[in-house]
């Protein structure tokens, strides 16, 4: 792979980089602040969140290493590269997983220009980690979509098209 090739992708990846970062501190913070009957729920759910993001933060600055660049490592740098911002930390439990799933959908953005950049020079180390990290994340935002639905709501059905798939 040609070095300007390989920069590409240390850019989106250091861009991704940037962005777990902010979604680390934020999940910390509402950790820390979460109040209510779903305390309980929502404290561990965001503890194990930011514990798989804090392995992740690791990962994706050792393949940069890997690909012989040096990581983004200030944060300052990260909250100028982030496509999540900063947010005031106290809010209701329903927005706060509202926060993290749209942080899911800018995270899974980012990952998939990642992985676009990393096919296109035959990175296949860089697009087996965007794609187990792509998979756990859409997941976990089903999860937390889920959870924030009303009893009443459903998901969407493919009705007809699914019995004749079938059939």
């Amino acid at each position: 792979m040609k070095d300007e090739d390989v920069l590409n992708v240390v850019v989106e990846l250091n861009i991704l980089l940037a962005d777990y970062h902010i979604y680390y501190q934020k999940l910390r913070s509402n950790h820390w602040n979460i109040l209510g009957k779903n305390f309980f729920d929502l404290h561990d759910k965001f503890e194990e969140l930011y514990t798989d993001a804090r392995v992740k933060i690791d990962e994706i600055a050792e393949r940069v290493l890997t690909l012989r660049y040096h990581p983004m490592s200030m944060f300052s740098d990260y909250l100028k590269a982030s496509n999540i911002n900063e947010v005031q930390p106290l809010k209701h439990d329903t927005d706060m997983v509202k926060e993290t799933i749209n942080d899911h959908k800018l995270l899974l953005q980012q990952m998939y220009k990642v992985t676009r950049k990393a096919e296109s020079i035959g990175d296949e180390g860089t697009v087996d980690m965007m794609g187990g990290y792509i998979r756990e994340l859409e997941k976990v935002s089903w999860m937390l979509s889920a959870w924030a639905k009303k009893p009443s709501e459903s998901l969407q059905s493919s009705g007809k098209k699914e019995v004749e798939a079938v059939a």
